[in-house]
């Protein structure tokens, strides 16, 4: 069996553009939402409030408990520092405003008005 799906692919602006068969363009795809950074961010603060509450005293303890190392700990705690609209960026799915984890992990300004920056995050 085969299907035979009309459409034509047009250059504009650099990008490849679908054009459905009466010329109109193809809606782009669902976001695509990158579930470790997600997963790792709720971790963050999951375990921040863990820290805030006093169900654990220190990093070591946390990681203690997750049977995990305590650098790792450490690393994903920074993920709360990110400012609102990076986590914002990062559960919707905006690929432009989005960093990866290893990026999200690695060194960035604490300052919300820093982290905006194309060099940043």
């Amino acid at each position: 069996m085969a299907i035979k799906v009309p459409f034509a692919v047009r250059k504009r602006g650099g990008r490849k553009l679908v054009l459905a068969p009466d010329g109109a363009p193809v809606p782009p795809a669902a976001p695509h939402i990158d579930s470790t950074l997600v997963k790792a961010i709720a971790r963050a603060f999951r375990w921040q409030k863990m820290l805030e509450t006093g169900k654990y005293a220190t990093i070591r303890e946390i990681a203690r408990a997750e049977k995990i190392n305590p650098s790792y700990v450490s690393r994903v705690l920074r993920l709360t520092l990110l400012a609102p609209a990076t986590v914002e960026a990062i559960l919707d799915g905006r690929p432009s405003a989005v960093p990866t984890l290893a990026e999200a992990m690695g060194v960035f300004p604490v300052e919300w008005a820093r982290q905006g920056r194309p060099s940043a995050v």
